[in-house]
């Protein structure tokens, strides 16, 4: 059967891109459906980096407020219209903000080098700032006890009631590490829906070729000498968020040997499958992979380059 309009043969991204971009109330739609689900708040905050990329920040800035006061008020029928918004303007600004530096920077390995050194900085900014964590982070510790009791796991419970301090630690680290993560996501997803666009924005890069650099490799052996030697709390949670970042490299070295050729696109997918059962002992794999190819830069020494 003949194509009968310019849409046939275009993928499901491509389709999405230019219906978001077609006009304003159609992100702002598909922004306000995002966000009040919890689980796909993420692809909201997509849009608004697309939106930021492609349309400016400030008509992307418009929409996504609009969007963000649709979202709270669905939500707010099922609690606080002040905890909601709150809650939105913590995930959507940022993801704004990083749109924004991407759309001046132009590159897409330095938005994210600079996103993964503000995620160490606020560990350790939180560190120096908060002079009690455990009575900072109380509420949540207690939810924390309470929910393993309940399920039965009770050593859990009892490591969490006698070491609070290392539970607060571990907390702080984990509400920063998966806020990361999710504006690291909306970034990427953002940019490549941005990309479908043709002619929309440049070529700001590919996730396949992100490299932290010696200069940050650097700081995370420092930090972490320094951490060991002055027994520093903010100092440890410092280099162990930075260490973390560099499992993103590791992906993208994954990324980079799928689109050499190297590796099958099973092997990708079942990374990202396996992030949800093996979750810690995966991003240490991939965390170190990373930093020693921010060493010794083994992609630059291979011949050729990927397609992610």
């Amino acid at each position: 059967m003949p194509e009968s309009d310019e849409t046939s043969g275009k993928s499901f991204a491509e389709l999405a891109a230019t219906w978001l971009a077609a006009r304003p109330q159609h992100a702002v739609l598909a922004m306000t459906a995002a966000l009040v689900v919890p689980v796909l708040q993420i692809v909201g905050c997509a849009i608004a980096v697309m939106l930021c990329l492609v349309n400016g920040s400030r008509r992307a800035a418009m929409a996504t407020g609009v969007a963000g006061l649709l979202a709270g008020i669905v939500l707010a029928m099922n609690s606080s219209l002040d905890i909601v918004l709150s809650n939105l303007v913590a995930i959507l600004v940022p993801s704004l903000l990083l749109g924004l530096l991407l759309r001046r920077t132009r590159s897409l390995v330095l938005t994210l080098q600079i996103s993964a050194i503000l995620a160490a900085v606020v560990v350790g900014a939180f560190g120096l700032v908060v002079t009690d964590p455990v009575a900072y982070w109380q509420p949540v510790l207690q939810s924390l006890i309470e929910f393993s009791r309940d399920n039965g796991l009770n050593l859990q419970a009892d490591i969490l009631s006698a070491e609070p301090e290392m539970a607060a630690q571990m907390i702080t680290l984990a509400f920063v590490l998966v806020r990361w993560t999710l504006y690291v996501v909306a970034i990427l997803l953002g940019y490549g829906l941005a990309r479908k666009l043709a002619g929309a924005i440049g070529d700001y890069g590919r996730f396949s070729d992100l490299d932290f650099g010696r200069v940050l490799a650097l700081c995370l052996a420092v930090a972490s000498l320094a951490a060991f030697l002055l027994d520093s709390n903010w100092l440890q949670g410092f280099a162990v968020v930075l260490f973390a970042t560099f499992g993103l490299q590791g992906l993208a070295i994954v990324h980079w040997l799928h689109g050499n050729g190297t590796l099958p696109g099973f092997f990708v997918a079942a990374t990202y499958a396996l992030m949800l059962v093996l979750h810690v002992f995966l991003l240490l794999a991939l965390a170190l992979l990373g930093y020693i190819d921010a060493w010794f830069a083994f992609r630059r020494r291979a011949v050729g380059h990927s397609k992610i």
